[in-house]
């Protein structure tokens, strides 16, 4: 079974691609994030047609998160509970793989926080939060669960080509990093991690300054799995091709392969 995540910054300007990708890497769950569109927008025949359902939590403009699958899903929570959120950041679903077996699903697009100091980080940090304690609930079930998405969090200096170019962005903050570290230390495992301690693994170029020529990237886009999805991992790639495509994400899918 494979899970794969992808924030594709705009479904509909990107629609080609996915369709692509579907077709090429025949993920058996993607997670999305960053959809800029409302749920009627959301090219729901185009998905089908590729043989895959569709959970939708979009929003006009901004934000907004899907989960697609091969399989049948069960929406199990729309918005991340704790409080009301005007923002479609988080998506949870269940779904099979082709034994039977249960997977929970979360597609996660966590608030970005900049500038530093303000009500963006505050709101950034209470997300993380929320999203903490509700993953606490989420191990007590004991199922095969993984939280994908872009985090909007570089967890070390070895996800960044530069660290010193990011010592002031609330992507790397001290206090950042300690949210998604008490996040994975609940019991999850970050599925990259656990494959390679290699450095320059990037998820994410900016479109600004040639960063994608000079592979001046950061790895911000993870899948953290329950105890029980880690004992099935096989694999993780990022499929870094997809920056070089024309009118590319700047984010690039990340996905994993678990045993059955």
């Amino acid at each position: 079974m494979i899970v794969a995540s992808w924030n594709i910054n705009s479904v509909r300007l990107r629609l080609p691609l996915l369709l692509d990708y579907l077709k090429d890497k025949a993920p058996d769950v993607l997670c999305l994030q960053e959809l800029k569109c409302t749920d009627e927008q959301f090219p729901r025949a185009e998905i089908e047609d590729a043989g895959y359902n569709a959970l939708v939590h979009g929003q006009k403009s901004w934000n907004g998160v899907a989960i697609l699958s091969r399989r049948p899903l069960e929406e199990a929570q729309r918005g991340l509970p704790g409080a009301e959120d005007e923002q479609s950041r988080y998506l949870e679903a269940v779904t099979q793989d082709a034994a039977g077996a249960l997977m929970r699903v979360a597609s996660i697009y966590l608030p970005n926080g900049n500038p530093p100091g303000t009500e963006k980080t505050a709101y950034k940090y209470a997300w993380m939060d929320r999203l903490r304690a509700h993953a606490r609930d989420l191990l007590r079930l004991e199922e095969p669960l993984v939280l994908a998405g872009d985090y909007n969090v570089i967890p070390a200096t070895e996800d960044c080509r530069d660290p010193a170019a990011w010592a002031g962005d609330a992507l790397f903050l001290p206090e950042t990093r300690q949210r998604f570290r008490a996040l994975v230390n609940l019991g999850f495992t970050d599925a990259l991690r656990a494959c390679t301690d290699a450095g320059g693994l990037y998820t994410f170029w900016d479109y600004q300054a040639g960063a994608w020529q000079r592979n001046n990237g950061i790895r911000i886009d993870h899948l953290l799995l329950s105890p029980q999805a880690a004992d099935r991992l096989a694999s993780v790639a990022i499929d870094k091709e997809m920056r070089a495509k024309d009118k590319p994400s700047d984010h690039v899918p990340i996905r994993a392969e678990f045993r059955e």
